[in-house]
Order: C-alpha cells, then structure tokens, then sequence
C-alpha cells in the first residue's frame, strides 16, 4: 500500500475515534515513514526536522491567545454581549433572529477580507471570535456553523479571487507551475477557471447555513464567564485601548508580516496602559498561552507529519500512479486527479504546498487527455484546494476550532473537521469534476 494512503488513512480514522489530533499524526507519520522504507530512525528524524516548520505559526497563536485574554480582560467581550443583547431586547425569537444572521454576516466579512483587503489570514479568530461567544451561545447559534462560514471566508477567496493571498495561489502559485509544466497560459482567465468551483464552495456554505445548522444547540453559559469574564467591569478607556492594541496588532502583522511580533505589541500595549496590571501580566500571558496550547501543537505535529511525508516518496509516486490507472478516459480522469488532490492535500495540511506537487504530473497527464488549459488550470486548481477544509492538519480548520474552543465546548474533529469536510470537499469534488467536464 502507499505510504501516503496508509498515513492519511491512520490519522483520519485515529482522529475520527477520538484520539487526540497529536497523537494520530505521530501514529500516522511513524507508520508511513516505515511503510515508505525510512524504518524508525528515518522516520523520526524527518519527523523532527518538520517539527520546526511548525514552530512560527504555534508560536504566534500562543501569543494570540495571551493577546486574547488580555483583550477579555479589558471588558470588551462584556460590552460586546451587553450592546448585543441589548440588540436582542424582549423580542428575543425575532430580534435574537435578526442579531443571529448579523454576527453570522459580520464574521463571514472578516474572514473573506482577512484573505485580499486585510491580509492577516487566521490571525483574527482568537482575537475576535471569542468575545462573540457569550452572545452566539445566548441565542444558541451551533457553533459547527461558525465553523463551517469562517472556513469558507478562509478557502474560497483565494480560490477565486486573484488579490491578496488570491494573488499568491493563483497566480504565483497555480499559473506558474501549470506554464512551468508545459501549458499556454496567456489567455487563461484564472477568475473563469475557479469559477465553478467556487460554486461549489458556495453550495456547501448554503446547505450548511440553510439545512445543516440552522437549528438551536446549547451551550453551557457558565463555562463561557468563566473564560471570557462576562462579570469584568469597564470602562471609555479600557475599551479605547482595547480597540488601539487591536488595531496596532494588526497594523504591526501587516508592516512587518509578523503575527508573533503583532500580538506582542497588542499585549505590550495593554500592559503600558495599565488596564492589564504589571504583577497580572505574567499570570494572563500563561493563561493566554494555555488557552492556545493545543493548536500550536497540532501546527507543529502537521508539520512534522507533512516533512515525513515528503521524505518517502511515495506523495510523487501516488501521483504517477493516479497517472497510470487514468489510461484515456477523460471523465475518470479528472476525478482520479481530484481525489488524488484530496487526498494529498489532507495530508500535507496546505493547499499551496499540494500545487507543485501535482501540477508536474497533472499538466501533462491533463494534455494527453485533451483537457483544454482552461480546464487543467481548473482542475490542478482545485485539486490543490480540495483537502484544506476538512484536514485536521490545516489551518482553514484549525483557525476556527481556536477561537471557538476557548470554554472546551467545540471538538475539532466533530465539530470543525467533519462538518467542513462534508461541506465543502464533496460538493468541491463535484463541482470540480463538472468543470473539467465544460472548459
């Protein structure tokens, strides 16, 4: 069996079973390294070596989490729920109705602005998520459709729209491995490639708000106070330095391209100002970095898992034999390549890492197919994206899980993996297929 197979399989079904993300990626990375002929020793020095690859991104998050709780300490979740819930009034079934779809609408606007005119990517989840949660568990939003909204604000922008991190996949990325194989791409319209597939994100995204989630799931209020500290008094200026240590973050991340160096700014600031005390800010930064421990881990054992991965040499040779089995059939052969994508990019945890990977071997397999450069774009494209959401491994999925599991009442797996996996690789499976199909 390919060594790739195998890994991916392993971690899933462990993930699946409940155990830990962590330890289904060491399991998983062990038994493909060995199936892939490195034997343990190889297998965990490569493991280690990708280890480091992860580091910066965990990192940032601890940070994040410190920066959020110094955030909660100032009061702003408080003033949040209250002017929220003030919105809600006694008409709480239309009034929390109308409050709903709006918080649901102001997180789906960050999220696909946090991908082209904001370019922070995840690093708005801990800081604004969490204040919201007192709110959205008040009127008993499911938070799998949180969930399910944020990722496609994550994925579907850059898929489709060639600015910001758009700009990088599609064009640095996605075009330029495809020339790079052999394929005329002047006259490729890459918004016209990603269109249909795009949709497909789209349908996914209505079924999850429409049919999937649209009912009412409780949450337990208390454990929420708890993290968010609903009970702290503010104040004018405690929420005014709330509001320019978030806005000096993200200023920050954005000159110098740092999250780490963004988030200690913003806890700096609140530390200067005094609404976090100096003999507090010790104790709030490890909370803070607790609070964020279990992403960053899961960050770095992806990367470890993705570094073993590469090192056997089966990701090239699963891909040449999807090449094989194609033979001529148009059809299957589009579909073989989607899957192969998929199965890839779960692994690997980022589609901007999948694109080179395949494309050497797509471009040409998609020629000799007769697929028009349309409609290999397409579907290197999507096989790329097919896998980010629904991955444990990725961040379009660990991002989310980061600002709603603060209180421990969101699992990963169940509530983040599976729903955005459902959601949003069949029907990209489907849509894809039918692109390749048209263009």
């Amino acid at each position: 069996m390919n060594a790739v197979i195998a890994a991916v399989g392993v971690m899933l079904i462990l993930s699946l079973c409940r155990v830990h993300v962590v330890v289904a990626l060491i399991v998983g990375a062990l038994l493909g390294g060995l199936l892939g002929g490195l034997g343990v020793e190889g297998s965990l020095a490569a493991f280690n070596r990708g280890l480091g690859g992860g580091a910066t991104v965990a990192l940032s998050y601890a940070l994040l989490g410190a920066f959020a709780v110094a955030i909660a300490k100032s009061g702003l979740a408080h003033a949040l729920a209250d002017r929220a819930l003030a919105m809600v009034g006694k008409q709480q079934g239309e009034g929390g109705t109308l409050l709903k779809w709006l918080l649901i609408a102001l997180l789906m606007a960050v999220a696909i602005a946090s991908q082209n005119i904001l370019p922070i990517h995840i690093a708005f989840i801990p800081l604004l998520v969490p204040p919201l949660l007192y709110v959205l568990s008040r009127l008993r939003v499911d938070r799998r459709l949180v969930a399910c909204v944020l990722t496609f604000g994550l994925v579907t922008p850059y898929m489709f729209l060639p600015v910001g991190f758009g700009g990088i996949f599609l064009n640095e990325i996605l075009l330029a491995n495809v020339a790079k194989a052999g394929v005329d791409v002047s006259d490729v319209s890459l918004s016209r490639a990603m269109a249909i597939p795009a949709l497909g994100m789209l349908f996914g995204l209505l079924v999850a708000v429409l049919l999937s989630y649209r009912g009412k799931r409780v949450y337990d209020l208390a454990k929420i106070e708890q993290v968010e500290r609903v009970d702290v008094a503010y104040n004018p200026l405690s929420l005014l330095v709330a509001g320019v240590a978030i806005g000096a973050a993200f200023t920050v991340q954005l000159w110098l391209d740092s999250m780490i160096i963004g988030a200690l700014v913003g806890f700096l600031i609140f530390s200067l100002s005094g609404v976090v005390r100096w003999r507090e800010a010790d104790g709030l930064f490890t909370e803070g970095m607790k609070m964020m421990a279990m992403i960053g881990f899961i960050m770095i054992a992806a990367a470890g898992f993705a570094e073993v991965m590469k090192a056997t040499g089966e990701v090239r040779t699963l891909v040449d034999g999807a090449a094989e089995l194609i033979g001529h059939d148009k059809a299957s052969g589009a579909l073989l390549m989607l899957l192969v994508g998929l199965l890839v990019t779960m692994g690997i945890g980022s589609s901007f890492s999948t694109i080179p990977i395949i494309a050497a071997i797509f471009v040409p397999l998609g020629l000799q197919l007769g697929f028009s450069p349309l409609a290999i774009v397409s579907i290197v494209g999507t096989a790329g994206a097919l896998g980010d959401a629904g991955s444990p491994a990725s961040d379009s999925t660990l991002g989310p899980t980061a600002g709603l599991n603060v209180d421990g009442q969101h699992n990963h797996i169940w509530d983040s993996v599976v729903p955005t996996f459902l959601h949003y690789n069949l029907p990209l499976l489907a849509f894809g297929w039918l692109a390749a199909m048209v263009l």
